[in-house]
């Protein structure tokens, strides 16, 4: 699995895309484009699977974007940060583990317990 950040820069009308800590670039007219590039310069480094891509503004004319090539793809969300290794032994493993259910007891709030209303 591979990750790479890079930090992006707007000068004149361009946005332009350094690698922090190596030495891949690209560079786009817009963040839509310069994304795109981004995943196929990393895609160049390392094509081992499938690719998310993350893409924030810091300010106006700088941002950060993340591709990550490789790894669990899905968009789903492992309690406890990572998934089940190992193909199909893991797999059934899991399903074969006895899932614990947690009660908890959860006291609801009255309304006016601050002391203010939103209405007044």
């Amino acid at each position: 699995m591979g990750v790479f950040t890079f930090v992006c820069r707007n000068s004149g009308g361009e946005w332009n895309a350094k690698q922090h800590e190596g030495d891949l670039e690209a560079s786009a007219s817009s963040t839509y484009e310069l994304q795109r590039k981004l995943v196929q310069t990393a895609l160049s480094a390392d094509s081992s699977g499938g690719v998310q891509t993350s893409f924030s503004l810091i300010t106006p004319t700088s941002a950060v974007c993340q591709v990550v090539v490789g790894g669990a793809v899905g968009g789903g969300f492992v309690a406890g940060g990572a998934a089940p290794g190992g193909g199909a032994g893991g797999a059934s493993e899991a399903a074969a583990a006895p899932k614990e259910e947690k009660k908890e007891e959860v006291e609801e709030e009255e309304e006016g317990d601050f002391g203010f209303s939103l209405f007044d």
